[in-house]
């Protein structure tokens, strides 16, 4: 692909953030219809709890109160539906708990709708919503995965007696078992995967109205991709023809998955405006999204290799639990599975058995989070890698190239989870990571810390994930009559910059700046289709099919401009937003081609539709700098080195970007962020004051490279980038720390988050038994 000015491979600057810097966005908050009332959801207070509603008389007369919802008012609503229910190993299906619009009888978490007000003002809603008289009886709360599963446990569910949304395998169980009683050596490891409050910056709302002449809804949401959530709220919940449903989704700001899914306070509003014949808004306060939305990871594993003895992996096995919370989220059962079908990892191990479990707790539902289920993968097996190298006394790297998948196997089919790696080159990117980490050098610097009473350590990880599978997009572009040129997407930007990356992706068949493409997003009444955006894919998807669509109108323009320059389409070229006749000057704008008169506006514009044959298998290395502070338990991440592979990179400060931002949020699983529940379900961690983020100073300069290798299942070579930072950061800062820890304590066991306290006593209790 030539690299043109102002396309595919620019470093270009993002041309949507001159308006968010400056005030100049338009978020969910931001949107305000007139008259608009406001809603308010009474949540409950318990995690697992009867309850009855008295008289609402009073509630109902407060001042300016319009309405307020109860079960029964909504009963005609169906429940928010979850769309990824799976078969057990024998094939039948477990009971599967959908959302409902509000409790009837029973609340599963603390968190539950109750009730829906509404009222002209904010205050007025919480004022109605403390005079409801809702009267509680406490059942007994399952809070903890591992008693869940165990026999005799309390029923989150009565139709789901074992507390199992799911029981599945993968592989031969047999066959794995026979090959470990032989091997000359097995390693395991016990695996907690911390639970996630996503906390994007813009917390979700959403605004329903009513147009009873033509009963038609429309529902402005900040989501993920509006097609989806009308398709689901259109026919599960308001029992509508999508096409009575317009869904418009503004500004995004941050959605990391959990802004996928249809949620209850979606159909409420609709139907609250429908009742009230006005505008309805909701929007979320920080503590509701810790309490109101789908969180994230929250798994329990086991997992084993079975080694020969010069270290080479025979087989791996891996019991895998999944907690799914109250309720199962739109994509809830299919997180853990996902994440199963990608343990193979970079290696080459000819066998594999996999045990997958969903449970059900009164917690909060637990989904999607950026990666999905690629991170607990790869988290689970480069730490169960990093143990074997330690038990073998293999050098960590060693144990790595011994055992990769190499790139003459290419493609490689997987012993499990029916994938194909099209490309891939593990050893080039891990030693490439190595170099640029000066890796050889960090003895040097063990000695420099000791010196100053710190620990330090060095962890490695290397990954590879699924992205951009599954369903197409269809993109239309649209030469305006001012010149500039329109893209249509069915994708949704959450931050990621599409408005930069698509317009490089037509420009390098249209070549005009940046400032002269406009992307069009967010509205189902304006774009046909759309499948939007999550698994990395608006790039390696939507990307291709805006440049296959800017191809094609390219093509009808110079067919537009041959007439008026007297010439044959295959002498003329585009340049500068204008065709001209190949080796001379004789050229007509863009502008002046829009307003030719045979140019109407069907032959203005064109399409590009690309659905992808298979998943694309984005990977890399990273490395971890730790230094610890025995004395009080902190740990600083003090260099950090990533070498990826993706393909292509269509713009590589945006996708240092997209890097960076996964990485932080991997450092914010490894050392910050936990939800704690106490036995009664209560959100220990229902605040910031509790729930600890990241900041900028809890991370070094990144040092960030590539060595693509481009996919043979994209068009344009591209692998998905937006997950991958979160993918190798976790396994690299964990390892880098029990590295850290086993040097001087021989510790080799410890969970995310690394928190000062958890290291502290750690250390603490090492010294102990040292003494004993």
């Amino acid at each position: 692909m030539a690299l043109k000015k102002f396309g595919v491979g620019q470093p270009l600057k993002r041309v949507e953030d001159k308006k968010f810097i400056t005030g100049n966005g338009q978020y969910i908050a931001d949107v305000q219809p007139d008259r608009a009332l406001v809603g308010y959801v009474l949540r409950s207070p318990h995690a697992h709890a009867d309850f009855d509603i008295g008289d609402l008389t009073t509630a109902r007369g407060m001042k300016g109160v319009k309405l307020v919802l109860t079960a029964a008012d909504v009963a005609h609503l169906g429940a928010v539906p979850c769309l990824a229910p799976l078969p057990n190993k024998d094939g039948s299906q477990s009971f599967i708990a959908h959302t409902p619009v509000l409790c009837e009888k029973t609340v599963k978490h603390v968190g539950d709708a109750v009730a829906f007000i509404v009222a002209e003002t904010l205050d007025q809603a919480k004022d109605a919503a403390e005079a409801i008289p809702v009267h509680y009886t406490d059942r007994p709360a399952v809070v903890d995965m591992r008693k869940a599963i165990n026999k005799g446990a309390h029923h989150v569910w009565q139709k789901a007696p074992d507390n199992l949304a799911l029981d599945t395998e993968m592989g031969d169980k047999a066959k794995v078992d026979a090959i470990f009683e032989k091997a000359d050596r097995v390693v395991a490891i016990d695996i907690e995967n911390n639970r996630l409050i996503t906390n994007y910056m813009e917390t979700r709302g959403a605004i329903g109205e009513y147009d009873s002449a033509t009963k038609q809804f429309t529902l402005t949401i900040s989501s993920q991709g509006v097609h989806g959530v009308r398709d689901t709220v259109a026919a599960k919940c308001m029992k509508i023809e999508p096409d009575k449903l317009r869904v418009i989704t503004p500004d995004v700001g941050g959605g990391f998955g959990t802004k996928t899914f249809a949620y209850r306070e979606y159909p409420l509003v609709l139907e609250a405006a429908k009742r009230l014949k006005r505008p309805v808004k909701w929007v979320a306060e920080r503590g509701e999204h810790f309490i109101g939305d789908a969180q994230g990871r929250d798994n329990l594993a086991r997992a084993e290799v079975a080694l020969d003895k010069s270290g080479k992996f025979l087989a791996m096995r891996f019991d895998i639990v999944g907690n799914l919370g109250a309720y199962a989220s739109q994509y809830g059962p299919y997180i853990p599975y996902l994440g199963a079908t990608m343990v193979t990892g970079v290696y080459a191990t000819k066998h594999i058995h996999v045990r997958v479990r969903c449970v059900y707790t009164n917690t909060m539902p637990v989904d999607a989070y950026r990666g999905a289920g690629r991170p607990e993968a790869a988290y689970l097996l480069e730490r169960l890698v990093d143990r074997a190298a330690r038990e073998t006394g293999i050098k960590p790297d060693v144990i790595r190239r011994k055992n990769f998948i190499a790139p003459t196997q290419m493609p490689y089919k997987t012993p499990i989870g029916d994938r194909t790696y099209d490309t891939g080159h593990f050893v080039q990117h891990m030693e490439q990571a190595m170099l640029s980490s000066d890796w050889n050098g960090f003895k040097d610097r063990v000695k420099e810390a000791k010196k100053r009473g710190k620990l330090r350590g060095i962890g490695l990880a290397t990954y590879i994930e699924c992205t951009a599978w599954g369903s197409g997009e269809d993109v239309e572009i649209r030469l305006e009559t001012d010149g500039t040129v329109t893209i249509f997407s069915g994708t949704q930007s959450n931050g990621q910059g599409h408005a930069t990356a698509y317009a490089q992706f037509a420009s390098q068949h249209l070549d005009l700046p940046l400032e002269k493409i406009r992307v069009i997003q967010g509205d189902t009444d304006v774009i046909a289709t759309g499948n939007g955006t999550g698994g990395s894919r608006s790039i390696p998807v939507g990307g291709v099919s805006t440049a296959l669509a800017a191809k094609n109108l390219a093509e009808k323009i110079k067919e537009l401009a041959s007439g008026k320059l007297e010439a044959r389409v295959k002498d003329l070229e585009i340049a500068d937003g204008a065709v001209r006749v190949a080796g001379t000057d004789r050229r007509i704008t863009f502008t002046e081609i829009a307003n030719l008169p045979g140019a109407s506006e069907d032959k203005r514009k064109a399409s590009g539709d690309f659905t992808p044959p298979d998943a694309t298998y984005p990977n890399g290395t990273h490395v971890a700098e730790v230094e610890i502070d025995p004395e009080t338990g902190v740990t600083e991440i003090v260099r950090y080195t990533i070498c990826d592979d993706f393909g292509i990179a269509v713009n590589p400060l945006l996708l240092a970007g997209q890097v960076h931002g996964g990485v932080v949020q991997g450092v914010g699983q490894a050392l910050f962020e936990r939800v704690v529940f106490d036995d009664q379900g209560q959100l220990v961690t229902a605040s910031f004051m509790d729930y600890c983020m990241p900041r900028a100073d809890n991370v070094p300069s990144f040092h960030f490279e590539t060595k693509n290798v481009p996919s043979t299942t994209n068009p344009l070579g591209i692998k998905g980038a937006g997950e991958a930072g979160s993918i190798g950061s976790c396994p690299a800062v964990m390892n880098a720390i029990v590295d850290a820890l086993d040097r001087t304590y021989g510790v080799r066991d410890i969970d995310m988050p690394a928190t000062p306290q958890r290291v502290f006593d750690i250390i603490a209790k090492s010294k102990l038994g040292k003494a004993a």
